[in-house]
């Protein structure tokens, strides 16, 4: 009994800060290489794994890999990747994944759409496929939102030795992508009509977005980025928009090497936040809850490389967002943290690295 008492009291922690007390359970600790995370509604999340298993957690116990998703290219930073259940989840069933997909020679980036029935996938559909394809499994980005209008957007990365890629509109490298839930194409996208361009680009000059969020009160679409060494990035996307990679950036590459010695150039944007050293971003929304109220409207975003979960607090001044402070939670706990979700009633559900499944609640 004592055992098991001790068993138990291991996998909940206390914390307790001036701006934000929680307790974290540890739900599961048997992930493998888990990506993205998507709530379906009490408490039940469905988790991705690099390897192309997707997990469901019922809201009491993690559950055998589910069947019905194609193979996906699990080598490097590839793999299944993001997963979204449809804003009309409820009624429509669909959930959304994001993958590599190809060969050694001739890889990309892919987005399915499938009906989820309970217990596998079917109807799969093809939705996009990034080009040009590209010889190197590293940059896929991936992560998913969707805005007000039930269009979707997600990243393309710009597979790290075709940065260059990024700046030039007739190639997927280094994109955020929009489409509406059925894949096809808005008439109302930035680049619909004109030349040599590609109509599904919705913003341009990223280099590995990680994290992607649409916040429906502000009406504001943020996401987050990886730079090379120093520049991660917080941005707020709009349509049209030139993010600049890599023509400007805060960073170096990891060799040392200066990628551009500007900052700031005419056309391009300046990002809501940089972080130099590099955090390694690898998710974030903003939360609003009932749970956790001293959170509402300020972002949450975690870290690989610094093992942490950061509060964004934002500021709303004559319709402009600005960064007030930032602060740091779980840094003790040495997780790297992938991806990050909420429930119906404001709880924190985090994935890591080392394949656990955490809950942030109040203690």
């Amino acid at each position: 009994m004592l055992k098991m008492i001790l068993s138990m009291l291991a996998v909940v922690s206390i914390y307790s800060h001036a701006e934000f007390d929680f307790k974290v359970d540890v739900l599961a600790d048997d992930l493998q290489r888990p990506w993205g995370i998507s709530h379906i509604g009490s408490g039940k999340m469905l988790i991705t794994e690099r390897d192309g298993d997707v997990r469901l957690y019922d809201g009491k116990t993690m559950l055998p890999a589910l069947q019905g998703l194609p193979s996906v290219y699990n080598v490097g930073q590839g793999g299944l990747l993001d997963v979204y259940a449809h804003p009309n989840y409820a009624s429509n069933k669909y959930v959304y994944f994001t993958f590599g997909e190809g060969t050694a020679t001739k890889n990309y980036t892919k987005l399915i759409r499938t009906k989820f029935t309970g217990s596998e996938f079917v109807d799969v559909k093809t939705l996009f496929m990034a080009s040009p394809t590209k010889k190197q499994a590293l940059h896929y980005a991936g992560r998913i939102s969707f805005l007000a209008d039930n269009s979707m957007v997600f990243g393309v990365g710009d597979g790290y030795l075709y940065k260059e890629q990024a700046q030039e509109l007739n190639s997927h490298l280094g994109k955020i992508i929009r489409l509406y839930d059925d894949g096809s194409i808005p008439a109302d996208n930035p680049f619909i009509g004109k030349k040599n361009t590609l109509p599904e680009i919705y913003s341009y000059g990223h280099r590995n977005p990680q994290g992607m969020f649409f916040d429906n009160k502000r009406k504001i679409l943020f996401s987050n980025e990886h730079g090379p060494k120093g520049g991660d990035e917080i941005n707020i996307i709009q349509a049209g928009k030139n993010y600049g990679w890599p023509a400007i950036t805060y960073g170096v590459d990891y060799s040392g090497d200066i990628i551009s010695d500007l900052t700031h150039k005419a056309g391009m944007e300046q990002p809501l936040l940089q972080w130099t050293p590099s955090i390694a971003p690898s998710s974030m929304l903003v939360y609003y809850g009932a749970m956790f109220p001293d959170l509402n409207g300020h972002i949450l975003a975690t870290a690989l490389k610094f093992t942490q979960m950061r509060v964004v607090r934002l500021n709303d001044k004559n319709g402009q967002v600005s960064v007030v402070k930032q602060e740091v939670y779980l840094k003790d706990r040495g997780e790297r943290i992938r991806d990050i979700e909420l429930d119906d009633v404001g709880r924190i559900y985090l994935i890591t690295d080392s394949g656990k499944l955490l809950r942030l609640t109040k203690p």
